[in-house]
């Protein structure tokens, strides 16, 4: 068994104001809770892509990563709803996969209560291709309808209400690199090093990394590679759900699905930005047709949208699965969990199992699998399984353990593990290069 475990669709316990505000925003926003006849529009901005706000000119070699550019305030609101909170915008100087200076920017939220200074970098599932995706852009109200986003700006505001301090960075970068590791967790870090700027908070100003899904990507490389790259951030803690460990795995599982397989064309648009591939050396043009069209695309727009979808029908003679694929082999290669360094702090990491195999999209046996890896390592690590429960289902009970495994690191209790009970899993090894 598991070593923590659910049952299907459980109502979770609340876990504060944190997981109390995701259910209640969810609600409102969907129509089931109340507001106000007639809700104030927010203030119409320009997409990241055509606001100048994010283009930097400037040189950057000579610049400190984490460095603040430019900063500007913003309204913080809900899809088509004005909120009385405003953020700060920040444009700073962060790190690409390749370890050359870029930018990107990040949204900083004051907590609604007074208290002492405590800070959460929280990483939304934004999964994009597209500048419309941007969290800084969708927290301002602005951008297409998500449930998703939605349940994550309730959990965000919820941190608010319960005397932290957020940070929401543009962790993917001007190109919109979707799930590369290194370059995902230095914007996270570097926009904790802006936001402690920002709000005028020391050094040893106490900060929790948080994300599910596409968030896990800078909640887990950005606790590995911290040690190394930002060992002046007091972190206390990282809570990963949701994880895609090894993406050689998840690509298999996906292929054909009903719901994943809209992935599969994306993840082709993304390690194309970062690691130039030739995708006329292998894709024909029904493949190539689908990735034009998801390559400026939020998630909700492709996931679900090609059901049935496989990488065979995407591919030129002679190859028949993506994993044959020199380039994409390597850009895979490139990104597994659990190689880049050994977190210094507590971890939780989480994931559903609906099937035996995974949550519907990520595998079980993975994250499974570097939670032993850490724990054999001496990382205090929570390996938390949701049986029964598929990756949208698995979102709730995540933030509710979430919350109290931040209460408790906050306060300083003393780290506890469950290592004693978690399994082998799957082994972080590298796909051999075709």
């Amino acid at each position: 068994m598991a070593p923590v475990s659910f049952p299907a669709r459980p109502v979770p316990r609340c876990a504060g104001a944190v997981f109390t505000a995701a259910v209640l925003l969810a609600g409102t926003v969907a129509g089931v809770g109340t507001v106000a006849a007639q809700p104030a529009a927010p203030m119409v901005v320009p997409l990241p892509s055509a606001d100048p706000f994010y283009t930097w000119d400037g040189p950057l070699d000579d610049v400190a990563p984490g460095s603040v550019l430019d900063t500007r305030t913003m309204p913080y609101g809900f899809h088509d709803q004005d909120t009385p909170i405003t953020s700060t915008q920040v444009l700073y100087r962060t790190t690409d996969q390749f370890d050359r200076p870029t930018t990107t920017v990040a949204t900083i939220l004051r907590p609604l209560l007074p208290g002492p200074a405590k800070l959460i970098s929280y990483h939304m599932a934004y999964d994009a291709l597209g500048s419309e995706c941007d969290p800084s852009y969708t927290l301002t109200g602005n951008g297409t309808y998500s449930q998703a986003g939605t349940f994550e700006q309730g959990v965000i505001t919820g941190y608010l209400a319960s005397g932290y301090s957020v940070v929401v960075p543009d962790y993917e970068g001007p190109d919109l690199e979707w799930t590369i590791g290194r370059q995902s967790a230095y914007a996270a870090l570097d926009g904790v090093r802006a936001a402690e700027s920002v709000l005028g908070l020391p050094a040893s100003t106490p900060v929790g990394l948080a994300g599910y899904s596409g968030g896990s990507v800078p909640t887990q490389w950005g606790a590995e590679v911290a040690p190394a790259y930002a060992p002046e951030l007091n972190i206390v803690g990282a809570a990963a759900g949701g994880l895609p460990v090894n993406l050689a795995h998840n690509l298999p599982y996906v292929s054909g699905s009903k719901d994943w397989a809209g992935v599969i064309p994306a993840l082709i648009v993304a390690y194309q930005r970062t690691y130039g591939l030739d995708t006329a050396a292998f894709l024909n043009p029904y493949g190539q047709q689908i990735v034009d069209t998801v390559s400026s695309q939020c998630i909700n727009a492709f996931a679900s949208h090609y059901p049935g979808l496989t990488d065979t029908e995407m591919l030129q003679g002679p190859y028949t699965s993506l994993l044959e694929i020199p380039g994409v082999v390597r850009a895979i290669n490139d990104n597994i969990m659990g190689t880049a360094g050994t977190p210094q702090v507590p971890m939780l990491l989480a994931v559903g199992d609906v099937d035996g195999t995974g949550d519907s999209v990520m595998i079980t046996a993975d994250v499974e699998g570097l939670a032993h890896e850490y724990c054999e390592r001496g990382v205090a690590v929570t390996y938390a399984q949701y049986d029964r429960l598929s990756h949208s289902d698995a979102f709730l009970p995540f933030q509710a353990q979430t919350a109290q495994f931040f209460t408790d690191r906050f306060a300083g209790a003393a780290p506890t593990d469950n290592c004693a009970a978690v399994g082998p899993g799957n082994a972080l090894a590298p796909t051999p290069v075709p």
